[in-house]
């Protein structure tokens, strides 16, 4: 059966294809508010919802919302064409009444409005379907916005060389840690480790640094002086010192926030020729002093969830998730730097205002620590020679998926970052083994 929701007032290819449907004695059956009733009580094994495109904006007028209510509460599967009923394809926003499909099938390539929250959360599972356009008009689109996914991260991949030693897969430079916060330096070593880096080098607080040697077999510790159990200043020289030694730099995990630290932050900045993953306090202390960006040189690569983006883009929340990729694009252009604004799901964007949108992972991964755990994914994969984008893409690809294998072994609720970096290896071995290229997301 074919109902129609919105009229049969067609014109275009829509009209031609519907004078086709009814030349070959299809039914047209047009849902009015007399013939909802009939509606309501007609049982089907499947929907098929066809009801609006990916032109659609706003909210659904007449009775289109009644009837996407009332898919919603049918206990039939529902399979949406293109997009969800009263999704919006540019930025996933939701209608009041929008569609909450078991299946997408999407055409010729994947919709933001899939991918961004809340209409990712209406699509179910997305099929990628080919319907014939040729390809060079999909390249003549100028698109700016790509999907991470296994394929795409796979082509990131550094593989290593039988020809090789420790030094060739580079050095990393960690600073971080306080009282009370030896974990966060020593996850992001870890996961580093997990990695492929050759060489980790943990700077944290004389306090915590006993602490740091216990938890920690293969890198090395480097004890800095402290003050009140944060690192102090009297450490800019011994960090300095490093900075030359080493091919990436993280700052920022468990820090803590003060005079010192901010005095630190922005003598790595002036002073770093390495690339700089800038994480957790080290983004908090910059959103008061935006100036530093000014004095740097070196790559960045800025890992701010929602909460810390706000603080350093002087946008609000609501603004953020409204518009997650025009924001994204605004802030890394403006500044000059690779942004990872991580969430469901996790954008990408390099300086240039190139983005990704990240694929994998799952709620389980919402815990403490398991930002330190990517920052040291990232830093890893500058240090092994990737540039800061490609560097950042693969990292949050591979930590959730890492996150995915987590919550299949343990499930969601009993997940901790330290699975996280215990499922790295199972992660990057997935993605290097050669499989079919999936077309399921």
């Amino acid at each position: 059966a074919v109902y129609f929701v919105c009229g049969t007032d067609y014109q275009g290819d829509a009209l031609i294809n519907y004078e086709i449907y009814t030349n070959m004695g299809g039914k047209s059956i047009e849902l009015t508010r007399q013939t909802f009733f009939e509606y309501h009580n007609i049982r089907h094994d499947l929907l098929v919802d066809a009801i609006f495109g990916t032109g659609f904006s706003g909210e659904p007028r007449g009775i289109a919302g009644e009837v996407i209510e009332e898919i919603n509460r049918l206990p039939i599967p529902v399979l949406s064409v293109d997009i969800p009923s009263g999704i919006s394809a540019d930025d996933g926003a939701a209608a009041s009444a929008a569609v909450h499909a078991d299946v997408t099938v999407t055409f010729a390539a994947y919709k933001r409005g899939l991918l961004l929250y809340p209409g990712a959360d209406c699509a179910g599972e997305i099929i990628l379907a080919d319907i014939s356009i040729p390809q060079y008009i999909m390249e003549q689109q100028n698109v700016t916005v790509s999907l991470l996914d296994r394929t795409t991260a796979r082509e990131l991949m550094p593989r290593r060389s039988a020809y090789s030693q420790k030094g060739d897969y580079g050095k990393i430079l960690i600073i971080g840690g306080s009282k009370g916060m030896s974990g966060a330096v020593a996850m992001a070593a870890q996961s580093a480790l997990k990695c492929g880096a050759g060489l980790i080098l943990a700077g944290a607080p004389q306090s915590i640094n006993p602490i740091l040697e216990q938890k920690l077999t293969e890198p090395m510790t480097l004890s800095l002086p402290e003050q009140d159990g944060k690192l102090s200043r009297d450490a800019i020289p011994a960090i300095l010192e490093k900075l030359s030694w080493c091919d990436s730099v993280l700052i920022g995990p468990g820090m803590g926030q003060s005079e010192d630290t901010a005095e630190i932050l922005a003598q790595v900045f002036a002073k770093s020729s390495a690339p700089v993953v800038v994480d957790a306090d080290a983004l908090n202390l910059l959103s008061r002093h935006m100036d530093y960006l000014d004095a740097c040189s070196a790559g960045l690569v800025l890992t701010p969830h929602s909460m810390e983006f706000s603080r350093i883009s002087g946008l609000t929340l609501p603004e953020i998730e409204a518009s997650r990729l025009t924001a994204s694009e605004a802030f890394a252009q403006e500044h000059g730097v690779t942004l990872i604004l991580k969430g469901p799901h996790t954008v990408i964007t390099a300086p240039d205002g190139e983005q990704r949108i990240n694929t994998t992972g799952n709620p389980g991964m919402a815990s403490g620590g398991s930002g330190d755990v990517l920052a040291g994914m990232i830093a890893a994969f500058l240090a092994r020679g990737l540039q800061e984008a490609d560097a950042a893409a693969l990292a949050v690809y591979l930590h959730g998926a890492a996150g995915d294998l987590a919550a299949e072994r343990l499930g969601e609720d009993s997940m901790s970052a330290m699975d996280l970096i215990s499922e790295i290896p199972a992660a990057i071995k997935n993605l290097i083994l050669p499989v079919e290229n999936q077309h399921k997301i």
